[in-house]
């Protein structure tokens, strides 16, 4: 060590460091990759539930409401309103719009036939199914 640094030294330290961190990263896609199945409960996707997503796309709900922390913060998080309200009150509350409360804004009526309701109702079930990590930090969205 006499020598100082040297640049055959600081290449060693550069390759053997990016060999290193690639290798670390392509452990890390690999773990991740295996683990997004389990988690996003993919295999319980049904016809109904992606019937209930185009719904949810087609009527732009999350341009008002957010899902799994994702979309406009204007109307609550929607990711686990299964758990909390449940489908006969998701149901219920979307026949009921808008309901004209003085000083609130109206979510609108989309006059959907009670096959799309069950069909939305499945796609959020399925959504709150998620492993989201304990998201939304709180139970009320």
């Amino acid at each position: 060590m006499s020598q100082g640094f040297t640049s055959q030294m600081a290449r060693n330290i550069f390759y053997g460091g990016t060999t290193f961190f690639v290798l670390l990263f392509a452990a890390l896609i690999f773990h991740t990759e295996t683990k997004i199945p389990e988690r996003s409960k993919a295999g319980e996707i049904t016809e109904a539930v992606v019937r209930g997503k185009h719904l949810w796309e087609t009527r732009n709900c999350i341009g008002c409401h957010t899902l799994l922390g994702e979309g406009a913060y204007f109307a609550p998080e929607l990711g686990n309103v299964y758990q909390r309200r449940g489908p006969e009150f998701i149901k219920v509350w979307m026949q009921s719009m808008p309901t004209n409360t003085p000083g609130r804004r109206q979510m609108p009526q989309f006059h959907f036939t009670d096959a799309q309701l069950d069909d939305l109702v499945e796609f959020l079930r399925w959504t709150n199914g998620i492993d989201a990590e304990k998201w939304p930090p709180n139970i009320e969205g």
